[in-house]
């Protein structure tokens, strides 16, 4: 009798006793939701990435919310981004009543183009949302100077780019610094670095920051430390409506122990990738992903160009067979259902090479536990069935 293979999961938090005893620590404090673990965490975050400021909040993409209510983005406004990304990037701009102005991305990558930004702005664009796709940075100098050239603030979806860096000035600086105007992370399991789910946003206007504040906890004029801290008592106001979009310390206290790690997590993931480069080099049709010169990936995701004769799905599952989980490449907001309606973006330009990248893709799984023997698994089994796809192919046509 033959013994299953074990499965390859695409991702796999990296999560022991160190995580469990911060948990346990905050437990038995008494102090349970936003305090003084939420305030360390943002501390050491601000300090890691060389921000000035960094609030946390429950999840990257009330980050988002909040930060592009912060530059001014409200109804009727728009907002250039890329459709080639996970939805939450443009229902963030939704939840303010604007409208996404999806551009295409690069040839040859997964990132918004710089060159088709501008010939979309209009007199209605509010801000400019780039993401930094899959941990790989994008091109922030030159999206920085448009946004500067225009007087047009640029947010950063760094949902899946913390630990990734940019040469700046030509200096290696941490994503979130920030190098636009505010940054935003992501804490969610399948991130580098995990809190359960979670988000921090980073910037270095302290008025933006003191919105971030406010509107985090139901734009409470006075917060829970510093009520409970005081020696007289404090009524506290509520000026404005605001959200609730806490972190707890329970969800800050493992936060403050992910980023402990988050050098060797790194170090680790920028290992593999090059052993996959190594693998599936000299593959025909496969393509692998490249760092531009100025930019240094976290690889929170491993995602590999098909050949022309590849079918995704049918890749996908001879992998699934194999043991193996993948996953398709990113998906594009701008063909999903809550996005078909007209009116609920305007496309700033041709999305086809969003479109091909999406069903020409495959992420390869990639995680820190991951060893050398899994990777050649993983990379043999794809190079198997993509060589055994090719006369079929080649003999239909």
């Amino acid at each position: 009798m033959s013994i299953p293979l074990r499965q390859v999961p695409v991702a796999k938090p990296v999560l022991d006793e160190r995580e469990v005893e911060a948990v346990r620590r905050v437990i038995l404090s008494g102090w349970v939701t936003q305090g003084p673990e939420v305030a360390a965490f943002e501390k050491e975050f601000a300090s890691m990435v060389g921000a000035p400021h960094a609030c946390a909040v429950s999840n990257c993409t009330t980050a988002l919310h909040l930060a592009l209510m912060a530059v001014g983005v409200g109804p009727g406004d728009e907002v250039i981004t890329a459709s080639h990304s996970f939805i939450a990037t443009a229902n963030a701009i939704r939840y303010c009543g604007a409208v996404p102005v999806f551009v295409d991305v690069e040839a040859g990558g997964f990132n918004i183009d710089p060159a088709l930004i501008e010939p979309a702005i209009s007199p209605r664009t509010k801000a400019i949302l780039c993401v930094h796709q899959l941990g790989m940075p994008c091109d922030l100098s030159k999206i920085v100077e448009i946004g500067k050239r225009h007087g047009i603030p640029v947010i950063e979806d760094a949902a899946c780019a913390i630990g990734s860096e940019i040469l700046w000035n030509g200096t290696w600086e941490k994503i979130g610094k920030p190098h636009g105007d505010i940054a935003c992370f992501s804490f969610h399991p399948r991130k580098v670095v995990t809190t359960g789910d979670g988000g921090m946003l980073t910037t270095r206007n302290p008025e933006y920051d003191a919105k971030f504040r406010l509107w985090r906890q139901h734009s409470m004029s006075v917060t829970d430390a510093v009520r409970h801290g005081s020696r007289d008592v404090i009524f506290e106001t509520y000026p404005e409506v605001g959200f609730n979009y806490r972190m707890t310390d329970l969800q800050a206290a493992v936060g403050r122990e992910q980023l402990k790690r988050l050098p060797e997590i790194v170090a680790r993931r920028r290992q593999l990738a090059e052993a996959y480069s190594r693998h599936l080099s000299g593959t025909a049709g496969l393509i692998a992903p490249l760092e531009p010169h100025w930019g240094r990936s976290n690889w929170q995701s491993y995602c590999v160009g098909l050949p022309h004769w590849s079918d995704q799905r049918a890749t996908m599952q001879a992998l699934l067979d194999a043991g193996v989980s993948t996953r398709r490449g990113v998906m594009n907001i701008h063909l999903e259902g809550a996005y078909a309606q007209s009116g609920s973006f305007r496309a700033g330009s041709s999305l086809q090479r969003s479109i091909d990248a999406q069903f020409g893709s495959l992420i390869l799984p990639l995680f820190t536990q991951m060893t050398d023997d899994d990777l050649s698994r993983v990379a043999d089994s794809l190079i198997a069935v993509v060589v055994d796809e090719q006369p079929r192919q080649a003999q239909v046509g």
